[in-house]
């Protein structure tokens, strides 16, 4: 969620200690008591208003049939999807992270309009593609409000998987706003809610760019978006443990506390790196893993260097940061045939679906030392991996805020975890509200998905 509880302020302010865990030392008892002193009583769970949440994707080969072409061909295959065929024109671009200005050869492919079936205070836009040395692409939407108004195009992301002196810095873009609406980082967000207005439909457009003459070309195989409008709550209503219960994934643990120093120019490793390590576990509960070549930048005396391979290719130049959402999608695909999106789900019994089929969910939430039993710390942004329900359907989580790999795995009350995942209003430790996110997750599975996989994905709206 990008909503604060004083107005609106740049997901890089929200998060500022995020991704980040605090000590349990960080609050004393007196400002712990001084924060229970101002905070309002719980309110009960709003029953009568539910999340409303649809994601839509682009990603077979009428889909990408239906849109739009400027210089764009369409590839069939194992994995149809969209390259550059002829440029529609040379720009320039200066990169605000190096200050480097280079022409680029692009083409552009949109989207046909699709209507929410929900209209959504929030968006979110994902991709997955290929994007060799030299080359990068743009993701905008462009959507309609209820008012019958249009937004700009906003830019949702400058993306490559590189880093290269070939290739732009991987960034959001600040400062997008209309006047109704804004962007922050990577979430399209209505400005004031309860006024009514939604996005009631959009477009997306992706650009490609190479340097000119190169003959290379990036290739996207999905992209989609998430439109949601939760509900303003601090509680959730309760949900009643379902089809999962006694199942635990075998998933990778790492830690991203053993990493705390490492690498400043990727915001140094430790609390910063919630997000990426997330990422580097389900990627490699996959079968997928960076090669000794990927590695060799990584200081040898560093262990597990792949959460470092993981952290710099999330890194968003203009956040300053590894928890840009759809970036770390983004990364997890570009993995031999894997797929990666950015979503949200309305329980804990849409986890269970997933986790009965086999796969893990990476969730984004907030809260106070007491308010997750086990936890140890406090946080105003973390990124963790459910992996399991244990008979009782508690949450089985791998936890990157932990001291050691053996530590990663804990098992949360489930009533705690839903309550912080899924809430979008909370009281911080000053007795403040702020903003929670609203059950958003990463969900990253195979191209091709097993049948029972499919199923699951399918009745979240992902094809």
């Amino acid at each position: 969620m990008t909503r604060s509880g004083d107005g609106f302020t740049p997901r890089r302010t929200v998060l500022a200690a995020a991704l980040a865990v605090t000590s349990a030392t960080a609050l004393s008892t007196t400002a712990a008591a001084a924060a229970e002193a101002v905070r309002p009583a719980a309110r009960p769970a709003r029953r009568a208003a539910a999340p409303a949440i649809g994601y839509h994707g682009w990603t077979s080969l009428a889909d990408w049939r239906a849109g739009a072409g400027d210089g764009i061909r369409v590839e069939a295959g194992a994995r149809p999807g969209v390259v550059i065929s002829r440029p529609a024109g040379t720009a320039d671009y200066t990169d605000p992270h190096t200050g480097t200005t280079a022409a680029w050869e692009y083409a552009t492919w949109t989207s046909p309009v699709h209507t929410l079936p929900h209209p959504a205070t929030e968006a979110i836009v994902s991709w997955n593609a290929r994007t060799p040395a030299g080359t990068w692409l743009q993701a905008e939407l462009k959507g309609t409000y209820s008012d019958g108004t249009d937004t700009p195009w906003y830019v949702m992301g400058r993306w490559t998987s590189g880093d290269g002196t070939d290739s732009i810095r991987r960034t959001s873009v600040d400062d997008q706003s209309d006047g109704k609406s804004a962007v922050w980082t990577d979430t399209f967000s209505v400005d004031d809610p309860a006024s009514g207005l939604r996005l009631a439909s959009y477009r997306l457009r992706l650009t490609l760019y190479r340097k000119p003459g190169s003959g290379l070309t990036p290739k996207v195989w999905r992209v989609g978006a998430m439109g949601s409008d939760v509900p303003d709550r601090f509680e959730v209503p309760a949900s009643t443990p379902g089809l999962a219960g006694g199942r635990e994934l075998p998933v990778p643990r790492y830690s991203q506390e053993i990493h705390k120093g490492q690498y400043p120019e990727y915001d140094n490793g430790g609390e910063a790196w919630c997000s990426p390590t997330s990422s580097q576990m389900i990627v490699e509960y996959w079968g997928r893993k960076p090669t000794a070549e990927d590695l060799a930048w990584v200081n040898p005396d560093y262990a597990d260097p792949q959460v470092c391979h993981a952290a710099r290719y999330t890194f968003d130049y203009q956040y300053e940061g590894c928890g840009n959402w759809p970036f770390n999608a983004a990364y997890a695909a570009t993995y031999r045939d894997m797929q990666g999106v950015v979503t949200r789900l309305g329980s804990l019994n849409d986890a269970e679906k997933l986790i009965a089929a086999g796969i893990p969910v990476i969730t984004s939430q907030s809260f106070l030392k007491e308010e997750l039993t086990g936890a140890g710390y406090g946080t105003a942004g973390h990124l963790m991996t459910v992996i399991g329900f244990t008979a009782d359907g508690d949450v089985i989580a791998n936890d990157p805020a932990s001291a050691d790999n053996a530590a990663v795995r804990h098992v949360y009350k489930r009533r705690e975890f839903e309550t912080i995942w899924l809430r979008t209003k909370r009281y911080n430790a000053q007795g403040k509200v702020a903003s929670g996110t609203g059950g958003v997750c990463y969900l990253y599975f195979p191209a091709k998905p097993t049948a029972s996989q499919r199923r699951a994905l399918q009745e979240l709206g992902i094809r």
